[in-house]
């Protein structure tokens, strides 16, 4: 494959990495520092990250020839476990990066160590914490070294294989914490075996619930040199795993969070488990390998002298690595892998080299290899550019568009925004008549577009609202009863067309949507996108051809509509519907009643019947008595339609009301009096008229008229005048000459008592005389003329004024 394109490349990391110590035997990696185990029983470690390198012979004291077993690194490269064998049997050490001497754990004597597993969560650089190890006995022991301890803490026995003893060749652990303690995970590998362990509480007691319960395994047929069980960390966390097994790479999914359970009763956290067959490696039947290494989407697997590099999620052979061996190597070939997660590196071994594998972006054609498979959710998660994700949206849309499943198909053409055109798209759709998928293609791409792609936002939204409207008229002529069915997909489609007009309110053109809409006959529509642009005079014009006054006032109502649309609509609702709309009036603030005369006037001119409450004249009571409103025009009209009414006591109460009292400088009162006086002289109110005439101080004026209604009113009008003593006597002689020009008309014989009240109401300091008086009209009735004397003669009595008949009336009259 060509070499720039290469996802894994080889390079010679250290020659004679071995210093001449034997043969190497074993590996271990961990945050870039490297110990090797040798054929002479000695372990080197190289420290890349500082360049720093020293070695610990571990065959000090032991007799015959001694080899390193295996040898284990932490993944921050701190802590070191070595076994040793020879003809002494086995021996396990540890040793600490600042040590200089290795501590044997003589609690393992005798015990091969083929595997250990970390606890990646909770180790420092001072102390291992709880470390497992597994035996070549099918036994896992679990210790603990602390640094400043130099040797082991403790070392506990956790579990034995019974059912079928094995070695156990590879172990991994995991810890999450939860609200009752720390759950541990176990993955351990024998080579027939996968063994899973899982608990919460101290690892002793989580294995010895295994006493109790069946352990879950998975068992494979097959035999193999070099069983191995790998996890991929990515931030400290396992995320899948492999193993090595006789029948073909075991991997899955690691999932330490899930709670399914197993058939025995386990916590299974192992997800979309597979096994990749060595007949993948194309190496012959009975080709297997001797090691693996695991990256994030590959496998890296030994056989022979070459590493072939396969995708875990393809199955497919990439690349295949060559190594430089030296002649001395040759014969042996590579011995193995390892991996070093905390620097992401892989390394291959010999007798004395070592060699580096790099990964160069191992993810960057995963899109590809996903969406091959059609998993396309997978593919976009892996896609680099948006010309990746418009492969896989086209390849999703195509496929959909191939099993006519047309709307599916236009929601992942909307996605496309480079490698096809909007106009190609758009003909696939009106080629094969699909206008509802069309519809959905539009909207979608309406989601998907900038907002700063502004004409084609307002293009495809018109575009867009044709095709609603298009709709709507087809379900109509489908099932012309469609529009009264609730549930019908035409009530659907209409619902779903306002909330799009509501969605686009903004970037659709005000005017040509409204033409579409008037041309196809959405008369609601129209109203409802006018709301929405807040068009609402038209709205509210709208409601008022469709007799809905409510409606109309509720509108009004909003805080966004113009004051001046009250006044406009104004004339037009109140003879409507006069109640809801003054109503309506008296629930608005910053009316000015002054601009709805014309409407109220208009209202007012029209019949209305004898008991109807006028509505015009609530609302016009309302603004003077509850808003103070001193407006001349709003009080002239309230009294003109009192003056109108055939009860004038309520105009008289509005004449005798006195609106500015209290108010310093002003007006008594704040309608027009000379308007008032016409207005009443027209409709005949001449009692209003005789009280606007004293209100203007026309007092003879008001007297005079008040003798032609009632003697009374213009006796009261006369006792007014109280500062002009000449007036005053004018004014009683006005109504002293009325009473005697009336007397004539009177019969000859009638009751005094008809005109008691008006003569003995003033005469309170001669009560006497004049009860006296009343004893004589109640026991006689007399002529005219009788009633005259006794008149004269009562006032001749106080000598007031001059002794004449005429005169004598009045000061009578006035007292």
């Amino acid at each position: 494959m060509d070499q720039v394109r290469q996802v894994f490349t080889v390079d010679l990391l250290e020659r004679y990495a071995a210093k001449g110590r034997g043969a190497i035997t074993c590996m271990a990696a961990g945050n870039d520092v490297i110990v090797l185990g040798t054929s002479k029983g000695w372990i080197i470690r190289h420290d890349f990250g500082v360049g720093d390198s020293y070695d610990i012979d571990l065959s000090v004291g032991r007799t015959g020839e001694q080899s390193i077993h295996r040898a284990f690194v932490d993944p921050g490269g701190s802590h070191c476990i070595a076994t040793v064998v020879g003809n002494g049997g086995a021996d396990t050490y540890y040793t600490h990066a600042k040590w200089s001497k290795p501590r044997v754990l003589s609690k393992l004597k005798g015990l091969v160590v083929n595997t250990v597993a970390w606890n990646r969560q909770q180790i420092t650089e001072a102390s291992t914490r709880e470390v497992i190890l597994g035996t070549d006995n099918g036994q896992l022991h679990e210790i603990a070294v602390d640094e400043k301890d130099k040797r082991e803490k403790y070392m506990k026995f956790l579990f034995e294989l019974a059912e079928l003893p094995e070695a156990f060749m590879g172990l991994q652990m995991e810890t999450a914490s939860t609200s009752n303690g720390t759950r541990y995970y176990v993955m351990a590998v024998t080579p027939t075996r996968m063994y899973s362990f899982t608990g919460i509480g101290s690892l002793d007691t989580v294995f010895a619930s295994y006493l109790e319960r069946a352990v879950h395994f998975m068992e494979l047929p097959g035999e193999i040199p070099n069983s191995e069980l790998h996890f991929f960390i990515k931030q400290r966390r396992a995320i899948h795993f492999a193993w090595l097994s006789g029948a073909g790479i075991y991997h899955g999914g690691l999932n330490f969070g899930a709670q399914h359970s197993s058939s025995d009763g386990d916590e299974n956290f192992v997800e979309n488990k597979a096994l990749l067959n060595y007949t993948k490696l194309c190496e012959g039947p009975e080709a297997k390998p001797s090691s693996l290494a695991v990256s994030e989407f590959h496998f890296l697997v030994l056989i022979g002298n070459k590493v072939k590099v396969l995708n875990r999620i393809s199955e497919q052979i990439i690349e295949e690595l060559q190594f430089d061996l030296t002649s001395e190597s040759a014969s042996r070939g590579i011995i193995g892998l390892c991996s070093d997660a905390s620097a992401g590196l892989f390394y291959a071994y010999d007798q004395s080299s070592i060699f580096q594998v790099s990964v160069n972006d191992e993810g960057r054609d995963m899109w590809k290899v996903y969406l091959d498979m059609k998993e396309y959710a997978a593919a976009l998660s892996n896609c680099r550019d948006p010309l990746q994700r418009d492969q896989v949206y086209l390849m999703q849309a195509e496929a959909a568009f191939s099993t006519k499943d047309f709307l599916r198909a236009a929601s992942f053409f909307a996605k496309i925004n480079y490698i096809l055109s909007f106009e190609e798209i758009t003909l696939k759709f009106i080629s094969a008549n699909e206008q509802d998928a069309l519809r959905t293609f539009l909207l979608r791409k309406l989601d998907n577009l900038s907002k700063d792609d502004k004409c084609q936002i307002t293009m495809i939204s018109t575009w867009a609202t044709e095709l609603y409207l298009d709709k709507v008229n087809r379900l109509l002529l489908e099932d012309d009863t469609a529009s009264e069915n609730r549930n019908s997909e035409y009530q659907s489609i209409i619902k779903e067309f306002r909330a799009f007009l509501s969605d686009c309110k903004d970037v659709l053109d005000e005017a040509t949507t409204m033409r579409l809409l008037e041309s196809y006959g959405r008369v609601d529509e129209l109203v409802y996108f006018a709301s929405l642009k807040e068009q609402y005079d038209i709205v509210v014009h709208h409601y008022i051809q469709q007799g809905e006054a409510k409606k109309a006032l509720e509108v009004l109502q909003k805080p966004s509509v113009p004051i001046d649309l009250q006044y406009k609509f104004a004339p037009d609702l109140i003879m409507l519907d006069a109640y809801e709309t003054v109503e309506s009036w008296m629930a608005t603030k910053n009316l000015n009643p002054r601009k709805l005369i014309p409407a109220m006037m208009r209202y007012s001119s029209e019949p209305h019947a004898k008991n109807e409450t006028h509505e015009v004249i609530k609302y016009l009571e309302f603004c003077v008595h509850r808003l103070l409103n001193e407006d001349p025009g709003v009080h002239n009209l309230l009294l003109c339609l009192y003056a109108k009414q055939e009860d004038d006591s309520a105009l008289l109460r509005f004449l005798q009301c006195k609106f500015g009292k209290g108010r310093a400088s002003g007006p008594e009162f704040f309608y027009d009096p000379k308007y008032a006086l016409r207005l009443c002289l027209k409709e005949k109110r001449m009692r209003a008229c005789v009280h606007i005439y004293s209100m203007m101080s026309m007092h003879e004026e008001a007297v005079a008229l008040a003798l032609q209604v009632d003697p009374e009113l213009a006796m009261a009008e006369a006792d007014k005048v109280e500062d002009d003593e000449d007036l005053r006597k004018k004014l009683w002689l006005m109504v002293a000459k009325h009473i005697e020009d009336i007397l004539p008309f009177f019969p000859d014989f009638a009751l005094i008592d008809d005109f008691k009240e008006a003569i003995c109401s003033s005469l309170e300091d001669y009560n006497k005389q004049i009860e006296l008086l009343k004893q004589e009209m109640n026991d006689a009735t007399h002529g005219a003329d009788n009633i005259r004397n006794d008149i004269s003669a009562l006032a001749q009595r106080y000598a007031l004024i001059d002794r004449d008949e005429e005169c004598g009336v009045l000061i009578f009259l006035m007292f």
